[in-house]
């Protein structure tokens, strides 16, 4: 179920920071008290290949979130121990050393759950155990949320797990809605800060494709 238009789940999970202090983040609180954009993404599981790769491109555009009034936390189901032994390892092994951002470790799964992105491909009771039964891995997928400062979703992303994001798409999707919050106008395909937006009452999209041609 698309979560685009709502208000992101009052949910408070436990956190760690760079430092290993242990942490409880309640991610709408982070926007709407801080007045402040939230970019939240998980990712399945700590310790593994493609992760590491993604947690280092979001510290790297880290500069570029912060400029954008944006804060930015990781997430996965793994523990704090575990996210704290990632955080001291070097990057050359595999590791996340360096990190700056908090790293949720929703291991109740109470908000991926709530979110939908947990991969769980079928749940059976079982009445021999009288316990349910579930198929899957039961980590998340690469889903990303982009929240503004009334707690309210602009934009959800989920990726199959082999698949990397593109950080720079989600700082254009920030530029796009802010220019969207200050100006009232609509952001075409592509469109870049600094380019022509549309304004929706008075700019055609005939009008608008002549202008680019």
């Amino acid at each position: 179920m698309a979560l685009v238009g709502k208000q992101f789940p009052n949910i408070t999970v436990d956190a760690i920071s760079e430092m290993g202090d242990d942490l409880r983040i309640n991610v709408l609180e982070e926007a709407t008290k801080n007045n402040k954009k939230v970019l939240l993404f998980w990712y399945p599981k700590d310790f593994t290949f493609v992760c590491p790769t993604e947690l280092h491109a979001f510290q790297a555009a880290l500069p570029e979130f912060e400029k954008r009034n944006t804060i930015v936390i990781g997430a996965s189901c793994d523990t704090n121990e575990v996210h704290f032994a990632w955080l001291n390892t070097a990057k050359d092994n595999g590791g996340i050393e360096g990190v700056t951002y908090p790293l949720l470790a929703d291991t109740t799964r109470n908000l991926s759950s709530v979110l939908g992105i947990l991969d769980v491909t079928s749940e059976t009771y079982n009445e021999e155990l009288d316990s349910v039964q579930i198929e899957g891995s039961n980590v998340t997928y690469r889903a990303t949320y982009l929240i503004d400062e009334t707690g309210k979703i602009f934009h959800e992303a989920v990726n199959d797990m082999p698949l990397g994001r593109n950080v720079n798409e989600f700082i254009r999707l920030i530029d796009a809605y802010s220019h969207v919050q200050t100006h009232g106008e609509v952001c075409p395909a592509n469109w870049e800060e600094g380019k022509e937006a549309m304004n929706a009452n008075r700019t055609s999209t005939a009008e608008y494709l002549a202008k680019l041609n």
